[in-house]
């Protein structure tokens, strides 16, 4: 007779190749995943025409430069504020129907400059706003 006590090994679990695997999974997971960029906002921008609409003679032509400096009518105004562009705008406006507005804006002109113009017109009642483009080459 054995009266010894039976003596179990403890069973212990290696988590180490269980981790290895978990890891490489990941990776293969991460690096094979395309990323869809079907949330960005798609934009069609016109195109100009070849074609040149006549412009009347009493139309305000507002041209600003690429350091968004403005010109009314071949004028350039002391400041960039917009007081200062409603007032140059609204002593060229005669007491018949408000003229349309022409924006001659550089390439690089900053984008607020031209915000800047079509807010004075809007404040003016100036509703007729045209922007001049070059023709596609």
């Amino acid at each position: 007779m054995n009266l010894r006590r039976f003596r179990r090994d403890s069973v212990d679990v290696n988590l180490t190749p269980l981790i290895d695997v978990v890891f490489l999974l990941l990776i293969f997971f991460m690096v094979s995943t395309t990323f869809d960029r079907s949330a960005e906002l798609a934009i069609e921008l016109p195109e100009a025409s070849e074609g040149e609409a006549a412009t009347p003679s009493e139309a305000i032509d507002v041209a600003i430069d690429s350091q968004g400096r403005y010109f009314v009518n071949g004028q350039i105004l002391v400041n960039t504020q917009l007081v200062t562009l409603k007032t140059a705008m609204s002593e060229l406006m005669k007491d018949s129907e408000p003229p349309p507005v022409v924006i001659n804006a550089d390439s690089n002109t900053p984008h607020q400059a031209v915000i800047v113009v079509m807010d004075a017109a809007r404040q003016l009642g100036l509703a007729k706003v045209r922007f001049t483009t070059r023709a596609a080459q």
